[in-house]
């Protein structure tokens, strides 16, 4: 454990490493360096470590690392998970390079300081001031690729087989407070495909903006729907929601615009399924499909991402508002938790850091931050891994 670096150099290793996850080519990264760097750490402390490749991206990848005590059944136990991307930086906003972790004001500075590579940081300093071997439970630290794009890294765990922890902490930077619900998200793009002519003769064309128009109509009752007949007072806006976020349409005044495409952003609430959601897209456009038959075209323009809830009662959830003093929340964006969930452990999010950092230029963590979540997880781990939490699993 001696060969571990200290903490600001664990922090300042990931932050100099580029990771970033991006759908325009020319930003993306593969995530191979830090994937090698956790791994080394890893292996260092006496964990188990396995690297996959993933087959939805070529060139990305996933860790799991697990250290199993002598004395354990290798059941259960705890996983720390985390995503090792992140977004890209706005070259003309930041106003320090965000490869190099900054020192100034009280802050650190860095892309992926709160938006999360520096959770792996915390990981391992937790986890070097313990006894593991002393535990009675594994413990498992998980490492995923592309979380900012497609999670594509998240949708692939089964590839580390049996993995079946009793409890997860997805550590996006929460400022320690327990994030135990979100919304879903899902980005369709709408296509209509008409026949361009000249303004002249409208009935010579089929105006594609027109049927647009009926499109957005029909999306507009569908988002009443919503309101009416779906509703969880835990988000303040608490019913699922449909935006339109983009349109693109014809090329001059008097040409019949041949095509015209839209994208929409969904936020379904915890519990609905998608095939549940998709139907009553469905339903919505199947009129139009009808009226302008092969117009219409809907397509998926990322995997559908659920949403995720988490039994505010489980032996988690009360064991982190105990240790931080933070009571449970709900949060806004999206995690991978959803799918870290499925493995069919208890699932909660939270780490250091502020998420309204998150995506920003000159993203920083506070240094007066690090030594409290540094106690906290070491407390966490201590006692889920231990025999206390763990026999009430």
């Amino acid at each position: 454990m001696s060969q571990l670096p200290a903490f600001l150099t664990l922090y300042r290793e990931l932050i100099a490493t580029p990771s970033v996850s991006c759908l325009d080519p020319h930003w993306d990264t593969s995530n191979k360096a830090v994937i090698d760097k956790l791994a080394g750490w890893l292996t260092t402390l006496g964990f188990e470590v396995t690297v996959n490749e993933l087959t939805r991206q070529q060139g990305k990848f996933n860790l799991l690392a697990k250290y199993v005590p002598s004395g354990s059944n290798g059941k259960g136990g705890l996983l720390l998970a985390g995503h090792t991307d992140t977004v890209p930086w706005d070259e003309g906003r930041w106003t320090k390079d965000p490869f190099q972790l900054h020192e100034a004001d009280g802050k650190l500075y860095g892309l992926g300081s709160a938006d999360m590579k520096g959770f792996f940081a915390f990981v391992l300093e937790a986890l070097r001031g313990l006894d593991l071997a002393k535990f009675n439970k594994p413990i498992y630290v998980l490492a995923t690729a592309d979380e900012e794009t497609t999670m594509a890294g998240a949708r692939e765990l089964a590839a580390f087989g049996e993995l079946k922890p009793d409890f997860a902490i997805i550590g996006e930077p929460t400022s320690m407070t327990p994030v135990t619900m979100h919304k879903g998200h899902l980005t369709e793009g709408i296509r209509v495909t008409g026949k361009s002519g000249h303004s002249s003769n409208p009935a010579g064309g089929v105006n594609a903006i027109e049927i647009m128009h009926d499109v957005i109509t029909g999306l507009r009752e569908l988002q009443r729907d919503f309101q009416r007949s779906y509703h969880d007072a835990n988000f303040a806006v608490p019913y699922p929601t449909l935006n339109f976020g983009n349109i693109h349409g014809g090329d001059a005044a008097n040409r019949i615009c041949a095509c015209c495409e839209m994208h929409i952003d969904l936020r379904p609430l915890p519990g609905m399924a998608m095939d549940e959601l998709y139907g009553l897209l469905d339903a919505k456009l199947k009129p139009l499909q009808q009226q302008f038959p092969n117009a219409i075209c809907l397509e998926h323009l990322h995997e559908a991402i659920p949403g995720y809830k988490c039994d505010p009662d489980s032996a988690i959830v009360r064991l982190v508002q105990e240790v931080t003093g933070n009571s449970a929340e709900p949060a806004n964006y999206c995690t991978e938790a959803p799918f870290v969930q499925d493995l069919g452990c208890q699932t909660i999010v939270m780490g250091p850091g502020s998420i309204a950092q998150a995506h920003q230029p000159d993203e920083f963590i506070r240094l007066d931050e690090i030594a409290p979540a540094q106690h906290q997880l070491r407390q966490i781990i201590t006692r889920v891994c231990g025999p206390t939490l763990a026999s009430q699993a």
